[in-house]
């Protein structure tokens, strides 16, 4: 009996946030008649995409240690970027602010790594460096694209191939490319090694600076392809969009089961945990009298407990690790 209570006891812990997933689905299924429609379902998944996608940038960081308080700053430069450079043509508007983005994201790995600044205070120092910027290209009102381009631009975001909005192919594509990365690839190993424990990666020769760097720097570049498709959605740069953006990514990739203190978590995880928040924010959208500030108590609330969860269990951990060196 009790190996059967331990082993359901481990199965809940391991899958806890694929059964929320699944039993926040058939409330909801029960609930709305509409929840399950096409329209309502791809709805979700479109709306879900940014946010999937900084939330994989977020995980590789958060992974490896760090955090990254940048990306929703970063999203909205890469958008205000779009509309400025839109008479580029599309290869440059595309592009560029993606490169750019990039490049931030390798500055953010360089202050941490480097000078070694703490990547709260380094990020949240990009975040306010970056939001400036986009108020003084823009004095603080939303920047149109340019007619030209925008029917055309406006693809990336408002079509569908076989089915599926382009933003939701744009995110299956990173999350396999992310998911091969992180557990085949000699990249993925590291990463795991330094989130947990970079002295000992040291000794193991690891550049460890190098595998933080790049890790900042995919979050830099998934913040860009964001920007690109809200700037496509939109039709516009705004400059104060996307505030807030950062906090849904970490609650995301902690409710998907990553550790906040590195080194434990899959990027399939932190989809799921992705679409949580996407299902519960369209919950609040369906029920139409509650106010969607709600969405912030709940997402904090279920962040909180998460990090609770986790905490007990690093120091169950530690107990146990303890207990096995006492009695040995």
């Amino acid at each position: 009996m009790e190996k059967i209570k331990k082993y359901g006891l481990d199965f809940i812990k391991q899958q806890g946030v694929v059964i929320a997933f699944l039993v926040l689905v058939l409330i909801a299924s029960i609930r709305y008649s509409e929840f399950m429609t096409y329209g309502n379902v791809t709805n979700v998944l479109r709306q879900s995409s940014m946010i999937g996608l900084i939330s994989i940038g977020m995980t590789f960081v958060i992974l490896t240690g760090g955090i990254d308080l940048s990306v929703g700053a970063m999203v909205a430069f890469a958008g205000v970027l779009v509309a400025k450079m839109s008479g580029s043509g599309l290869f440059v508007m595309i592009f560029f602010p993606i490169l750019i983005c990039t490049a931030l994201g390798a500055v953010n790995g360089l202050i941490v790594t480097k000078m070694k600044i703490a990547p709260f205070i380094a990020t949240l120092g990009m975040m306010m460096a970056v939001r400036g910027v986009n108020l003084v290209l823009t004095g603080g009102v939303s920047v149109r694209v340019s007619d030209d381009v925008i029917g055309s631009y406006q693809v990336i975001a408002r079509k569908f191939f076989l089915g599926i909005p382009i933003p939701v192919w744009i995110v299956i594509i990173v999350l396999l490319t992310a998911m091969y990365v992180s557990k085949y690839t000699k990249y993925g190993r590291h990463i795991y090694a330094v989130g947990g424990n970079e002295e000992a990666s040291v000794m193991m020769g690891l550049n460890v600076d190098w595998v933080k760097i790049r890790a900042y720097m995919f979050s830099g570049l998934l913040a860009g392809i964001a920007g690109v498709i809200f700037a496509s959605r939109v039709g516009a740069g705004q400059p104060v969009g996307c505030e807030g953006w950062e906090m849904t990514a970490i609650a995301a990739t902690a409710i998907g089961g990553t550790q906040l203190t590195g080194g434990k978590g899959k990027v399939s995880g932190t989809i799921i945990g992705v679409l949580i928040i996407g299902i519960i924010t369209n919950i609040l959208n369906l029920q139409g009298n509650v106010n969607s500030w709600w969405q912030g108590i709940i997402t904090g609330l279920l962040l909180l407990v998460v990090v609770v969860i986790q905490s007990q269990t690093i120091r169950e951990k530690i107990m146990d690790r303890r207990v096995r060196r006492s009695v040995g």
